[in-house]
């Protein structure tokens, strides 16, 4: 069976902690889209990780870790994770990287770099990580698959022409030094060796491994606020963050996805620029910050301080009807046990109007939060394992969000450890 993992909002919602936690049953767990722009925060027996282009399911060795066409690959990057991982305990994963994921370049990097820093003040908060310009390059038709690594005379023809490109960029727009195609002719051989063992053919995999019963996780990366298309666009990622994508960018049929886990937070947070309604600030919003998550709402990826809020159940609503939601994951309750009263965001004000329907990113800008208060609960619930164990205005607070949301909440993760977790 295949199930999806994937955020309902603007990411960082915990979907790292929860594939950690449902890998135990699973065979395979393949992330569909994305690059080394986001992390997943992991806690576990070996320690404490940020994962940032391998799947988190690669602290369990009866696993098969998948890289699938969908993702930016920064093949590096990717190795230098692994590496850290085996120095600090864990037994090197099974790999498999799709042979047509777009290779993230060195010139990528610089573009992101060069852009951010020519838009100013109206920049778009990139990590600069070399996401938007490779995504860009594959569907210009100008990007590198993985595949076209092992091509030597067809690679350094294709890089004379995409030099040539990228040169009169570098020239003409940013006014930097221009890049040579030899030298990254050599780099991109270097690219190969490091991949070398770990490519194959993903889409033959996963297909064989579904005609064998096996169970398969796809692990998204952001959330839904985060789409390109139906996100806050401009302020969105280069890939779709949607379940639906999970299918294209794994090499599967869409018709396998039998579940959709929808990872949401008890809170909202975010990171990079954008409409963020129920978003607080001053001496607030640095309490939950600091309370928030395991050790802090900071960037797995950046480190950059999270942008935090009280729940917003319209843009849940919504980023769980586009994800086509069978379940709800609800994380990160444990940390609002310092509250006396819990806000919750229940429909926005748009011109003078209320609405429960999450709008376009041009009205999100103008939109006020409506708040509702719950009665807080004022206790540590952390290491309670049982739902009806937890005190009755926590318990009132997760029902309150299912019924805003109109989704089944079956997990509850009240700690950061894979066995913090809650099944209702």
């Amino acid at each position: 069976m295949v199930r999806a993992i994937v955020g309902a909002n603007w990411g960082d919602e915990g979907k790292g902690k929860i594939t950690d936690s449902l890998a135990k049953e699973s065979d395979i767990v393949v992330r569909f889209q994305g690059g080394s722009n986001a992390g997943h925060t992991i806690v576990n027996e070996y320690g404490k990780f940020a994962l940032h282009t391998l799947p988190s399911g690669v602290f369990y060795q009866h696993i098969t870790s998948v890289i699938g066409n969908g993702v930016a690959l920064n093949i590096p990057i990717l190795i230098q994770e692994i590496e850290s991982l085996v120095k600090q305990g864990v037994p090197a994963p099974k790999l498999l990287v799709s042979d047509r994921a777009h290779v993230v370049m060195p010139y990528h990097i610089l573009f992101d770099q060069y852009e951010e820093e020519r838009l100013g003040g109206k920049s778009f908060g990139s990590t600069k990580s070399g996401i938007a310009p490779t995504y860009s390059d594959k569907y210009a038709k100008i990007g590198f698959q993985v595949c076209e690594l092992f091509e030597e005379e067809d690679l350094k023809e294709k890089l004379e022409n995409v030099v040539a490109q990228k040169n009169v960029l570098l020239e003409h727009l940013y006014h930097k030094p221009l890049l040579d195609a030899d030298e990254l002719y050599q780099t991109c051989l270097e690219y190969r060796e490091m991949i070398r063992p770990y490519v194959g053919d993903v889409s033959v995999f996963l297909n064989q491994a579904i005609r064998e019963g096996k169970n398969i996780l796809l692990e998204g990366q952001l959330g839904a606020l985060k789409d390109t298309d139906h996100g806050i666009y401009p302020m969105v990622t280069s890939s779709s963050t949607l379940a639906g994508y999970g299918a294209v960018g794994a090499g599967i049929p869409p018709y396998e996805i039998k579940e959709v886990i929808t990872v949401v937070k008890a809170y909202s947070s975010a990171v990079g620029a954008g409409p963020f309604v129920s978003e607080l600030f001053g001496e607030e919003a640095d309490e939950l910050r600091r309370r928030g998550g395991d050790g802090g709402e900071y960037g797995a990826t950046t480190g950059r301080p999270r942008r935090v809020g009280w729940f917003d159940a319209v843009a849940t609503r919504y980023g769980c009807r586009m994800q086509g939601t069978t379940a709800i994951a609800l994380t990160v309750l444990d940390p609002l046990g310092y509250l006396d009263e819990i806000p919750i965001c229940v429909g926005y004000e748009v011109d003078g109007k209320i609405t429960e329907d999450f709008p376009n990113t041009v009205d999100c800008y103008k939109a006020k939060p409506v708040l509702k208060t719950m009665p807080g609960w004022k206790c540590d619930i952390r290491g309670i394992r049982e739902f009806d164990a937890l005190p009755e205005a926590a318990r009132n607070y997760v029902k309150e969000i299912e019924r805003l949301v109109g989704y089944p909440v079956k997990f509850v993760s009240n700690g950061p450890g894979r066995d913090d977790l809650i099944r209702l």
